[in-house]
């Protein structure tokens, strides 16, 4: 236990049963386990790392402590002209180990033909505590090599004893530390963490904060360089955690960043333009969003596309037009006039069942209903040969298994608070519940390599509603998540180029709005991230998100028309945003607060509206057409060798072939000629009984 003392620090991290391997005993190459103490202490502006013998009597010349000009094997001991000013009291309260840190010299150990320095307590003199400013790296043991050790490394090369974790949470204080340093793995070994190796863009721009006059700011108080680490440290969590960072974070890490970086007049403390894209892009490596020009890449001028279309909408298909487009073996026939009026309209709900796992690519469009029954067979004994594996690991097996064991917690703690205002997952022991927990844990066994990441459970919840069958809500999921799978990858490459992707197309669509975003940091368009990780879930209602996936799975009228909702979106919060003359922070809490108040079928029109539009334009940009997938549309790019009169004509995008005026429409400014279609929700909903 720690000795009695007045406490000056604050503990952020503290763990006893942390041992020292020593080899001091009286056997050669037989350890000496010494077991300590560790903890990290923030006093005034500095952290320190601190380790030492639970029965140390806490006699302050035992303590080491590593300065920049420290050397390869060291002691440190009080210096001289100190010791006769302290009281035995003060020498052995926390007061005087703090104090130490100012009044300390250093000397080489004096070691002679390899015999060990005398010392007054053997373990005492393993003692050592250190500035985190000091810290060059952190080396980790191999994974599953028995207990856990740490070996700090300080940036003149000094290699403390290694500090072997005998009761775990290693791992907590690996967390504690990234709350002050920057940490990430050496690219030339794995198991060590190098200390502050953010790219090198944001590194400058962090020791120029340190410089002066930027340090001056520091003691003033005007930056505080804790919280600009804070900062970093949230962004960095975007990657391993982008569902609950983007969910919760945002707001907490802008506010620290402005707060940090702006002062008290922001008029005085102009950050440069390209410091929120150092940011992003430590976030999300290899992200370059609407950065000066590089080779390759083409620049979007200002051009003319030309008059919007107006765009209808009619109503779902109906279980009556979907069984006439059925053959007498069960085929469907005419797949494309039929993925034209799911786009158009959407589905029935009590069709949705069956049209999904078409759309989905679980059933072929061309297979018989003798061949979906022996697929169905299939998939059925292949899906619980997956669910027996994970359900067949005991306890003491799945102690073994950390990463198992980590999808357990994530999935556990994710589907207790999925879509719990729905009736089909409200209340407790909901068998809803219990099916969702399954399926994502045989979704691991699936696909081991990507297991879970936060944010699945939101992919799923829809797809279990909707088929209320536990190996065909399966089964639609895996293949749901075939086409989002970049989403949740660790180097998260969809996000990346879905977000380049749409700055191009905002830019093309209203480049004067690009502007303004940028003026206001807002131009990388992160504040859109949570909409694309999972595909606009939390955006809309429950119902309409049944019908905005069900309109996209139909890949109509062009690859990528997610991107066009965004658009569509963003271009009906324009007016607002800019005339309200909306910073960083409003825009971000904007978007935020749109959530459930988006109208589905509003949206549809507009985003389908700028597609027509963009077909028809003759002069589409070539990174526009291989967005959207219309090389194949009547369109001259500018950087094209063909001639203004040898423009290559082949099949545009559809237009609206399937308007009716005997049908209920709804046109791109929102007004619809009836009242909403009320989707029917099973009266057996919830009778869910998990296999």
């Amino acid at each position: 236990m720690a000795a009695a003392g007045v406490v000056s620090g604050k503990i952020i991290y503290e763990q006893e049963g942390v041992y020292i391997h020593s080899s001091c005993g009286k056997t050669n190459d037989q350890d000496s386990l010494i077991s300590g103490i560790l903890r990290v202490l923030e006093k005034d502006a500095e952290v320190i790392v601190d380790w030492r013998p639970l029965d140390d009597a806490l006699d302050s010349s035992s303590i080491l402590y590593a300065r920049k000009d420290s050397s390869s094997v060291v002691e440190w001991t009080q210096a001289p002209k100190e010791r006769g000013h302290r009281g035995s009291e003060h020498l052995n309260s926390y007061e005087a180990e703090w104090d130490m840190v100012n009044t300390v010299s250093f000397k080489r150990k004096p070691h002679t033909n390899g015999d060990a320095p005398s010392h007054r307590n053997g373990k005492s003199k393993w003692s050592f505590l250190f500035s985190l400013t000091d810290l060059k790296s952190i080396k980790q043991n191999k994974e599953g090599m028995g207990w856990s050790y740490l070996v700090f490394c300080l940036k003149d090369d000094v290699v403390l004893p290694a500090l072997h974790f005998h009761q775990g949470d290693s791992k907590l204080l690996i967390e504690s530390l990234e709350k002050y340093v920057v940490l990430c793995e050496c690219p030339q070994d794995k198991r060590t963490l190098l200390v502050n190796c953010q790219n090198k863009s944001l590194s400058q721009s962090f020791e120029n904060l340190l410089d002066e006059p930027a340090y001056g700011l520091i003691q003033a108080g005007l930056l505080d360089r804790r919280k600009l680490l804070w900062a970093i440290h949230q962004w960095k969590k975007i990657k391993k955690d982008p569902y609950t960072a983007t969910m919760i974070g945002f707001s907490k890490v802008t506010n620290y960043i402005f707060d940090s970086l702006r002062g008290s007049d922001p008029s005085t403390h102009q950050r440069p333009p390209s410091e929120m894209a150092d940011f992003l892009s430590d976030a999300i490596p290899g992200l370059k969003i609407n950065q000066q020009e590089e080779p390759g890449f083409e620049v979007i001028t200002r051009i003319d596309l030309g008059e919007r279309p107006v765009v209808q909408r009619r109503e779902p298909v109906s279980l009556e037009e979907w069984t006439k487009n059925i053959d007498s073996e069960g085929r469907i026939l005419n797949v494309d006039n039929m993925k034209q009026m799911i786009f158009r309209g959407g589905l029935s709900h009590a069709l949705r069942k069956q049209a999904w796992k078409f759309l989905l690519g679980y059933f072929p469009w061309d297979s018989t209903k003798e061949e979906r029954t022996q697929l169905q067979k299939q998939k059925t004994d292949e899906y619980f040969r997956m669910k027996l594996q994970w359900k067949s690991i005991s306890q003491e097996q799945e102690k073994r298994n950390s990463r198992l064991r980590d999808y357990r917690s994530l999935i556990e703690k994710d589907v207790n608070r999925t879509d719990r205002t729905n009736k089909f997952y409200e209340g407790q022991d909901n068998p809803g519940l219990i099916l969702l927990h399954d399926i994502l844990m045989t979704y691991c066994m699936y696909d081991f390599d990507l297991g879970y990441v936060q944010g699945m459970s939101d992919l799923l919840s829809p797809l279990l509603y909707v088929m209320e069958n536990e190996v065909d809500a399966f089964w639609c999921f895996a293949s749901y998540m075939d086409q989002m799978h970049q989403n949740f990858e660790e180097q998260m490459q969809g996000m990346k180029t879905q977000l380049i992707q749409l700055s191009t197309l905002l830019r093309l669509l209203d480049s004067g709005f690009c502007s303004y975003l940028e003026s206001q940091d807002s131009g990388y368009l992160y504040f859109c991230f949570r909409w694309l990780l999972i595909r606009f879930k939390r955006e809309f209602s429950f119902l309409d998100i049944l019908r905005l996936w069900e309109v996209m799975w139909t890949e109509l009228p062009c690859t990528n028309f997610h991107l066009l909702v965004c658009c569509a979106i963003l271009e009906s919060e324009k007016q607002q945003i800019m005339e309200k003359h909306y910073g960083f922070n409003e825009i971000l809490k904007h978007i935020n607060e749109l959530s459930m108040k988006i109208d589905v079928e509003d949206i549809l029109c507009k985003a389908e509206a700028i597609s027509l539009q963009m077909v028809k334009c003759k002069e589409l940009p070539q990174a526009v057409c291989e967005i959207l997938g219309l090389q194949g549309s009547e369109v001259t790019t500018p950087d094209s060798d063909v001639g203004e009169d040898e423009n290559v004509v082949m099949t545009p995008c559809p237009t609206s072939a399937f308007q009716s005026n005997a049908l209920p429409t709804l046109s791109a400014s929102g007004a619809r000629n009836d009242s909403p279609t009320q989707i029917p929700v099973s009266s057996d909903v919830c009778r869910l009984t998990p296999a």
